[in-house]
């Protein structure tokens, strides 16, 4: 099961190194950039950017409950160690 914690930690990695969260509905969320997610203690807050990536300005934000993740990984899909 991940915590904020979790989360908080792969944000905040030096160099931050792009990840994806899986949630146990099967949907996925890149975060890009550490700016483009918040973190509490029931959810994370993804904002997905427009066409031109991390560049672009937020289109919407997901509301991802972190009961609901299931796993990290990084961008090119190797999963992260916990």
């Amino acid at each position: 099961m991940f915590r904020a914690e979790d989360i908080l930690a792969l944000l905040r990695a030096k160099p931050f190194e792009p990840f994806r969260i899986r949630l146990s509905d099967g949907s996925a969320f890149e975060i890009r950039h550490p700016e483009l997610a918040i973190v509490d203690r029931n959810q994370v807050i993804v904002g997905v950017p427009g066409p031109r990536g991390p560049d672009d300005p937020v289109e919407q934000t997901v509301m991802c409950a972190i009961v609901h993740i299931t796993r990290t990984e990084n961008a090119n899909g190797k999963a992260q160690p916990r």
